[in-house]
């Protein structure tokens, strides 16, 4: 069976998505009608920006799912999952290419989302850090002993988790972590602490557009970040959503239970080759490849 999955926030790079742009007719008609719903033109500084202007999350949210779902529109008949998943913001991206949502609803989402944890990232100074080389009992042991907001953010393989919270509780964790012989623990360069409940206000700002938008059936079942499992069911779907911002995204489990489902090839439709550096670490036997154009 194909499995065919979708990165989040920190895949972006300068010039993602210009070859689809020029060579496809229908990704330059999506990508002109993006720049239209968004107000601004993001191709150009998806195209042509800095490395800074792509880290802003009102940009690098929109700009990876434009590039997911574009791609996997012009693949057209060559699209066929069985199943389908996405890292955080990639959910979206896998629930438009799933048809799911409309590319015009969806994109209006994540631009939502976007402008919504950039204001929860004002509003509560945080942050997030990668753990390599603990089991996750231990992270998850450490972070509930703190006596300040740090979850687990990021179930992303064994042994690597990123956690995240407020910023002393960040660097309380991250000494303790070391001495319980991590190999790494170390701050990433984000703007606040996604997926914890310091995200609540986001969340309270995004599920009324949510709940709202118009949601379908999809073709196959989307694995959501929240509980690791398939759903085909669009309220379902939409509850799960909700809750993604402040809960951890459980890409480990949702990865297993793909394979135990069938999965015996994953597809990575999007920029960069990070889920499959993932999927290859809970999963050294699977076959996985980027979906090209």
């Amino acid at each position: 069976m194909k499995a065919y999955v979708f990165p989040g926030q920190g895949a972006q790079f300068t010039g993602m998505g210009k070859d689809l742009y020029d060579k496809s007719p229908l990704a330059k008609d999506l990508f002109e009608k993006a720049n239209s719903i968004l107000g601004f033109r993001i191709t150009d500084l998806m195209f042509f920006g800095t490395e800074e202007n792509l880290k802003q999350t009102k940009v690098t949210q929109p700009a990876i799912f434009l590039h997911s779902t574009i791609l996997a529109a012009i693949l057209g008949n060559n699209f066929k999952p069985d199943m389908v998943a996405g890292h955080s913001l990639g959910e979206f991206s896998a629930l438009v290419a799933n048809m799911a949502l409309s590319f015009e609803a969806g994109l209006i989402l994540v631009s939502k989302r976007a402008i919504a944890m950039q204001k929860a990232c004002d509003k509560t100074p945080s942050t997030m850090a990668a753990i390599i080389g603990l089991d996750d009992r231990t992270v998850e042991n450490v972070c509930a002993s703190i006596n300040e907001v740090v979850v687990p953010a990021n179930y992303n393989s064994p042994g690597q988790i990123v956690i995240s919270g407020s910023n002393e509780g960040i660097d309380k964790a991250i000494e303790i972590l070391k001495e319980k012989g991590a190999k790494r623990a170390l701050k990433l360069a984000v703007g606040g602490a996604f997926h914890s409940p310091l995200m609540e206000p986001a969340r309270v700002e995004l599920e009324e557009a949510i709940r709202s938008a118009v949601f379908s059936k999809p073709v196959c079942p989307v694995y959501q970040n929240v509980n690791a499992r398939p759903s085909d069911n669009p309220e379902v779907i939409k509850t799960n959503l909700v809750s993604q911002l402040t809960s951890s995204v459980k890409w480990t489990q949702s990865i297993i239970n793909m394979i135990g489902d069938g999965a015996t090839e994953f597809t990575e439709v999007g920029p960069g080759c990070v889920l499959q550096s993932l999927i290859k670490k809970i999963n050294k036997d699977i076959a996985t490849e980027s979906a090209l154009f």
